[in-house]
């Protein structure tokens, strides 16, 4: 079984998202938890962007032990010396280049003909390895790059001493299928499988995730991605969501990743925290609902045996609260179930008159407090004393 690395690029691409902007302390914290839940490799930031940047990274390599840190760096002398000059203390250390080679970026961003930027990158990713063993490369807007040169870059790269090449789809335009020809193609007409190939995949259609799979079936071996999918416009492809993945359907994929899968929780309601951003209920793995069940049919299945409506066992991933709630949907099951949890014997109880009124109750109210619940219980526990004397 093969093992895929896990890249972390929230403190880099993830602060990128609109308003969620860092404090050093709350990078810092990230990176620890990020480094003790054994993420691969954590991209600190951009060292030559800012100063806030440059000291953040050079904080989080003293830091980190098991994780290897690197910044991000364009093909110029002056970024990939602040990226060393940042990461140089790290236990393990690497230089992250890029440079876009789609034909609109070298056209309206960059001024660059295809031969000058394939000159770039003999010369930078050459002078990034005269400093550093561990060289990824990336073509920015890869999907959208002519086949031919995106072969004749990833070759130039790997002949100046690139270790990791990285395709992403930088503006999310990729299906799961497209993706997977494209990595495919690049493998059998370029040297990329003589690599670790990395994806980096935008969420810009909602296909970030699924890319990122897709990529890993054809051979990706290093996945970049955000804790909640933080990043520029719909964000990245989310670490909760591939490490989960790659768990649950072990057997389908055959690679493994060596994420504390325990540590996924606290990671997402610290990045919460830092960045004052707010997940959707229904997002996987973290959302508020995602392992919340409050259809009746569904709550009978579940209380029985969980693996009727759970495929996940979320304690694995440090989810811990019930995951029975209450609501207009409930059936007996459930409020029994409550009951129970809360002190109380169902047996002498009118549990019909129970539901109907938890169902009254939910007509005009969302959720129920336990006070408010043991009320109703004890309503009806005076109703019956009334009948029987």
């Amino acid at each position: 079984m093969e093992d895929v690395i896990i890249f972390d690029t929230t403190l880099r691409d993830g602060e990128q998202s609109p308003g969620c902007s860092m404090s050093l302390e709350d990078k810092i914290k990230i990176a620890k938890m990020l480094d003790e839940a054994k993420v691969d490799v954590i991209e600190a930031g951009f060292a030559a962007s800012n100063e806030k940047d440059f000291k953040a990274i050079k904080e989080i390599s003293k830091v980190c032990t098991y994780s290897t840190v690197t910044s991000l760096a364009r093909c110029n002398k002056r970024d990939i010396d602040l990226a060393y000059e940042a990461i140089k203390n790290a236990k393990k250390k690497r230089i992250h280049v890029f440079i876009a080679t789609s034909d609109i970026h070298l056209r309206d961003k960059l001024k660059m003909s295809r031969d000058q930027v394939i000159s770039k990158i003999r010369e930078m990713v050459s002078y990034a390895k005269s400093k550093c063993d561990d060289i990824e490369f990336s073509l920015e807007d890869a999907t959208r790059t002519d086949f031919v040169f995106a072969c004749r870059a990833i070759n130039t790269a790997i002949d100046a001493g690139a270790t990791t090449i990285n395709i992403p789809d930088t503006v999310g335009v990729m299906m799961p299928f497209e993706f997977a020809e494209f990595i495919m193609e690049l493998k059998n007409y370029s040297r990329l499988g003589d690599v670790c190939i990395s994806v980096h995949c935008h969420n810009d259609l909602g296909m970030a995730t699924a890319n990122s799979i897709s990529a890993i079936k054809c051979g990706a071996r290093q996945v970049e991605c955000t804790i909640n999918g933080i990043g520029e416009r719909a964000g990245n492809t989310a670490l909760e969501e591939v490490v989960a993945t790659l768990d649950t359907r072990r057997k389908l994929f055959q690679v493994r990743s060596f994420v504390d899968t325990t540590m996924i929780s606290k990671l997402s309601q610290a990045v919460c925290d830092a960045t004052g951003s707010v997940i959707q209920n229904n997002k996987a793995i973290v959302g508020r609902n995602a392992f919340l069940h409050e259809a009746g049919i569904h709550q009978a299945g579940v209380l029985n045996n969980s693996l009727t409506y759970e495929i996940i066992d979320p304690k694995k991933y440090g989810i811990f609260h019930d995951n029975i709630v209450l609501g207009i949907h409930s059936g007996k099951n459930a409020i029994i179930d409550k009951m129970r949890k809360l002190g109380f014997n169902p047996d002498g109880y009118l549990i019909d008159d129970i539901v109907f009124s938890i169902k009254e109750y939910f007509q005009y109210n969302k959720e129920i407090s336990d006070e408010i619940f043991r009320s109703i219980i004890l309503e009806h526990k005076c109703k019956i004393y009334n009948k029987n004397n």
